[in-house]
């Protein structure tokens, strides 16, 4: 066996092993050319390189939101570490476990003018769960503090942060393992499974007619069947799912905004929950979050082992449980009561749905035809990666089969690594993954294709109108340079050559027979990576958008 001379770094990699840290993204660097070297050689562990960083955090991301376990990053000095960012704030709050390890220059060459230095000790304080600054010599406070690093990357499930400093030389290997680290035993928290003063909360949901379920981002199959099913057996309750939910059954409302749009003040009185619970990650229906606001409940509940965030400004009670574990005890203990909440609520649900699917049977091909396209003709058992702004909001609208899991991040929101994650995520998960993007977002993140490791059944469905559609959506949209330049970024900008330079498989589509045509022609093509771009017209989807939700008020 190989490994680096440098005892810090055979410390670094031994622990990384005894904790079962397995997956390793490498940038290139000579600074962190001791990790590499220890790493890259080392047969336990599966090494990836990427050499943009940015990417290489949410392709990081990506296997760990997929494999549940923490993956780590390696980095050399400087500006490197600072373009991991946004994938660690996305981690942070979507309570994905990463570990970023990052080489540092010795604490005597920082601010005085060396090459490649900057303050790297902390400087993820703020969106981290545990920041290990290490002194160069290999001790056992370093071991204590690696130890601990990955220990709260797994028990809190965020990312954290490892500082290693290492003085040249750096590249020097040994046959000899010069250190034996102190590995210190993971203690598990027992999780708690009963609800404290539960006589109260169940007489209040006992005593409400009007409860509300609210699920945003969720993992497959973390609700155990007979739960679901009691659920919808409530007159008293109603459950809204969002798409990356991933919960579902007939009688929940998948389609939030589909259902609530057309509401006027008479509707969301009858609408408000006197009891709200929640579980689950970040909202995306912006519809929701403006009622449950304005009109809210006299009690939020939220469901979550690690943290609550009191999103509506209403929150009584964080249950530190997990939802199942709540649901069990609470149903148990609890009686479905006489209301009209969910008959009524479902029965203007069932007709808006009616509504959609006439609308959708007669719109022009535009955005919102491309989705239901598109997502009516994903493989059944496959995994769907979305990206953000208007693509998941287009999601949310349309009907995704229960055998497809979701996934999109919503933790911060961003565009910025939406192609590296759904990469990582199909590396981390054996099932075929679709990617659907729109054009601005796969741009930004264009160097995600610069990757050795994209499995060559992995799609992309890039739907390109021409700019930020979302901005037309959002209220102040005018028809100006200011706003086509400022706002919406229009570009003639195509993903043709990066097809042929990344050696994707490339198609195209512009209209709803050569979608058809193409897409069927993508699920086909199975030996290199594909890219379906599909162009929708730029100056109508708003339109389009906008009176779908005006026609559902026509049925009332």
């Amino acid at each position: 066996m190989i490994y680096p001379k440098i005892p810090l770094a055979q410390s670094i990699i031994e622990i990384c092993l005894a904790k079962g840290i397995t997956n390793i993204i490498i940038s290139p660097g000579s600074r962190n050319a001791p990790l590499t070297i220890g790493f890259a050689q080392n047969p336990n562990f599966t090494s990836y390189s990427i050499a943009d960083e940015r990417c290489a955090a949410f392709f990081a991301l990506g296997i760990a939101q997929q494999t549940k376990k923490p993956t780590a990053l390696v980095c050399t000095s400087g500006s490197a570490l600072l373009n991991y960012y946004p994938a660690v704030a996305e981690a942070f709050y979507s309570q994905i476990p990463l570990i970023v390890i990052s080489a540092d220059r010795p604490q005597s060459k920082i601010d005085i003018g060396d090459g490649q230095t900057i303050r790297q000790e902390n400087v993820f304080i703020n969106h981290s769960v545990y920041n290990a600054n290490l002194t160069e010599e290999a001790s056992e406070i370093n071991d204590l503090k690696i130890n601990e690093a990955i220990e709260a990357a797994i028990l809190q499930k965020g990312p954290v942060h490892i500082n290693a400093p290492f003085e040249e030389p750096l590249y020097e290997t040994t046959e000899v393992l010069s250190v034996q680290p102190k590995i210190t035993e993971l203690e598990e928290k027992a999780e708690t499974k009963t609800i404290e003063n539960e006589a109260d909360f169940i007489s209040i949901w006992n005593n409400a007619k009007r409860k509300l379920i609210l699920v945003g981002v969720n993992e497959v199959n973390t609700i155990d069947e007979k739960i679901i099913e009691k659920l919808a057996a409530h007159q008293s309750v109603v459950v809204l799912t969002e798409t990356t939910s991933n919960l579902h059954h007939p009688s929940f409302i998948n389609s939030i905004d589909t259902l609530i749009t057309p509401f006027d003040d008479h509707d969301f009185n009858a609408f408000q929950p006197e009891v709200l619970v929640t579980f689950g990650g970040m909202i995306v229906s912006k519809r929701i979050k403006a009622f449950l606001r304005k009109y809210k409940p006299a009690h939020h509940w939220h469901i979550d082992t690690l943290r609550a965030y009191d999103t509506f400004n209403a929150l009584t009670k964080h249950f530190v449980m997990h939802p199942n574990d709540f649901f069990t005890e609470l149903l148990s203990k609890t009686k479905s009561i006489e209301s009209d909440y969910f008959a009524k609520i479902s029965k203007i649900y069932n007709l808006r749905t009616k509504k959609r699917a006439e609308y959708l049977n007669k719109t022009i091909f535009s955005d919102f035809k491309v989705f239901e396209k598109v997502i009516e003709t994903l493989p059944k058992n496959s995994q769907l990666q979305i990206s953000n702004s208007s693509a998941i909001r287009y999601a949310q609208l349309i009907d995704i089969d229960p055998s497809i899991e979701v996934f999109c991040n919503r933790g911060t929101s961003g565009i910025d690594g939406s192609t590296s994650t759904a990469i990582g995520a199909a590396v981390g998960n054996s099932k075929q993954t679709i990617f659907i993007t729109g054009d601005i977002s796969f741009l930004y993140d264009s160097n995600a294709l610069w990757n050795a490791y994209i499995p060559k059944n992995f799609k992309i469905i890039l739907i390109n109108n021409g700019g930020g559609g979302i901005f037309r959506i959002l209220p102040g949209h005018e028809e100006k340079p200011v706003f086509n330049t400022y706002f919406e970024t229009s570009h003639h900008l195509t993903a043709e050559h990066l097809a042929k330079m990344y050696q994707f498989t490339y198609f195209k589509a512009d209209d709803l027979d050569s979608l058809e045509q193409n897409i069927d022609l993508l699920y086909k093509k199975n030996d290199t990576p594909s890219i379906l771009e599909i162009f929708t017209p730029t100056f109508e989807n708003d339109a389009v958008l906008k009176m779908y939700f005006k026609e559902l008020n026509s049925i009332l």
